[in-house]
């Protein structure tokens, strides 16, 4: 039993060195979305970061601030979003077989 318990620790050692190793990876990773038919484009990195916000120059009419505003954040919220799914993605390959079935645990 004690072999079995020492085997277990180890696994979840090496777990938890493959998730910092993913953790710093996911800085170099990056996702971008669009809003508007692709007027407004946003990148995040893995860590969940805006990197970029690119706007294409015909939208940009003073007299139509607020739509202009609405779509950046949209665009934001997308790319977010889909950061975070990135993030998620990552880390489930590391914890892959690690954890039983049906148990979720946040950062995992």
């Amino acid at each position: 039993m004690k072999g079995g318990m020492q085997g277990m620790l180890k696994q979840v050692q090496k777990m938890q060195e493959e998730m910092q190793k993913v953790q710093n990876q996911l800085g170099n990773l990056s996702v971008s979305e669009e809003a508007g038919g692709g007027m407004i484009k946003a990148t995040a990195n893995g860590n969940k970061e805006l990197i970029s916000v690119v706007i294409d120059p015909q939208v940009i009419n003073p007299a139509e601030k607020e739509i202009l505003e609405d779509l950046v954040v949209a665009a934001v919220n997308k790319a977010l979003q889909s950061a975070n799914k990135l993030a998620e993605e990552e880390m489930a390959k590391v914890t892959k077989g690690m954890l039983p079935p049906g148990l979720n645990i946040p950062g995992f």
